[in-house]
Order: structure tokens, then C-alpha cells, then sequence
């Protein structure tokens, strides 16, 4: 995934273990790309990682059996919301 095209970027300086610089060359020799792109695809993943959303992941209840569903349960469930929304004209 290449970023540079979509967003700007700034020059920062960071301290690696040799181990790991050696392991990030050998991955970007055979991937083709450059050694920066692997390192940059590195901070996206940590960064997105320890992200801390405003909205909760699972914003959403659904009524339930008071029990832990089974996976029938759960899809019929899922289905059955989507439907409402779909109805209500908020799908997305």
C-alpha cells in the first residue's frame, strides 16, 4: 500500500534493532518496494492499533435470548436488523 499519494508526509527519526532492519530489507527486496514504504506500512498498522475510536465498536444491541446465541441465532439476528434498516431507508 503506497501512502504517498494521498496524504503528505513528514520526516522523523526512529531507533531500530539491527534484527528488525535486517528483516524489513529482505521483506522489501522480495516485495519490490522500498525499505521506507515497509517501515511506513509498519507505523500505519501500530498507529491504527492503538487508535481509540469516539463511537464504540459495537454501538448497536439486539435483543437476545438472555443466553449466548448460536451461530443461526446470531446470522437471523444480523439479517433481521439489516432488514429494518434497509426498510427505514438508513443502510448504508
Amino acid at each position: 500500500m503506497c501512502y504517498s499519494w494521498y496524504m503528505s508526509m513528514k520526516r522523523t527519526n526512529v531507533y531500530a534493532d539491527p534484527e528488525d532492519l535486517a528483516i524489513i530489507k529482505e521483506a522489501a527486496k522480495r516485495r519490490g518496494v522500498s525499505e521506507a514504504e515497509i517501515i511506513r506500512q509498519g507505523i500505519h498498522l501500530a498507529a491504527m492499533a492503538n487508535r481509540v475510536w469516539d463511537e464504540p465498536l459495537f454501538s448497536r444491541t439486539f435483543r437476545g435470548p438472555g443466553r449466548t446465541p448460536d451461530k443461526v441465532e446470531v446470522r437471523d439476528a444480523v439479517a433481521d436488523a439489516v432488514g429494518r434498516e434497509t426498510e427505514s431507508g438508513t443502510a448504508a
